[in-house]
């Protein structure tokens, strides 16, 4: 650059010696539109360098945005793959658990219409005893269903004398109607079991509540078995003395519904019981 302005400026002295002022003023008005003419394209040169610079740092910037592009999409691309194979296992895992699921309906179904069967044949049997014992007052006798067990509770005045184990007059009417009942379901055991009241006794024969509990349950088994012909094998004889009270021992009426003899009816519902131990033990259950 400064050569060139060297050149122009001896190009002017020789000009200036040479030509004419006329030509001189020529001369030196094209000069100044050159050197403007320069001055512009430097400015537009240095301009072009600094945008290439630009150009350069942003090309760099993008290229690096590029690359973690790049990396991000690989990381995409990879865990799309693990997501689908974590869809199928989970696909195949879903498959799994309805299946254990319908294999645990099957278990209930067949659990729940064992109780429902086991209820009907409840249902039956406390109908028979109703339609057998249904002209006794219903203070002295109850029937009723808990837990899938059916209750024969008989007042003690319908079986015993006061504080003795011989039944009364009535006890082989109202036992003979149990026993006919029964006699004719050949599926159930009995517990027949002794309650008395809180009121000690002590006898020559009795020594307390325990004995007369236990002594009056085993004189109701002797009668259904020796007078109506229930086979013992089906029968249990036990006692509860006072330990299992109905009503408060504080007064004569709650004593006396405390002094009864409960039938516990018991059916051989085997196959029902092994089937709920079977389904408990099933690991598709727990």
């Amino acid at each position: 650059m400064k050569k060139l302005l060297l050149l122009v400026a001896c190009f002017g002295l020789i000009l200036t010696s040479c030509v004419s002022k006329k030509q001189f003023t020529d001369l030196e008005a094209r000069q100044k539109t050159t050197q403007d003419l320069l001055n512009t394209a430097t400015v537009k040169l240095n301009s072009c360098l600094e945008e290439r610079s630009g150009l350069r740092a942003e090309n760099i910037g993008l290229k690096t945005q590029v690359a973690s592009l790049n990396a991000t999409n690989g990381d995409l691309i990879k865990q799309i793959g693990d997501f689908t194979d974590l869809t199928i296992k989970g696909a195949e895992n879903l498959e799994m658990s309805l299946e254990s699921m319908r294999e645990k309906d099957l278990v209930i179904n067949k659990l729940r219409d064992a109780i429902t069967r086991r209820d009907s044949v409840n249902l039956a049997l406390v109908q028979s005893l109703k339609g057998v014992l249904g002209n006794l007052d219903d203070s002295d006798i109850e029937i009723n269903v808990e837990k899938g067990v059916v209750y024969v509770s008989i007042s003690d005045k319908l079986l015993f004398k006061s504080g003795s184990t011989s039944v009364t007059t009535r006890a082989k009417e109202v036992l003979g109607k149990v026993a006919m009942v029964v006699n004719n379901k050949p599926d159930f055991e009995f517990l027949v079991e002794g309650h008395t009241d809180s009121k000690a006794i002590n006898t020559a024969c009795i020594k307390d509540n325990w004995d007369l509990s236990v002594l009056r349950a085993t004189t109701i088994v002797r009668i259904l078995q020796n007078d109506f012909g229930v086979l013992p094998s089906r029968m249990t004889a036990g006692g509860r003395g006072e330990y299992m009270p109905k009503a408060s021992n504080e007064t004569t009426e709650g004593r006396a519904k405390n002094r009864r003899t409960r039938i516990v009816i018991l059916p051989k519902l085997d196959q029902f019981y092994s089937m709920i131990e079977e389904g408990l033990k099933d690991p598709k259950i727990n």
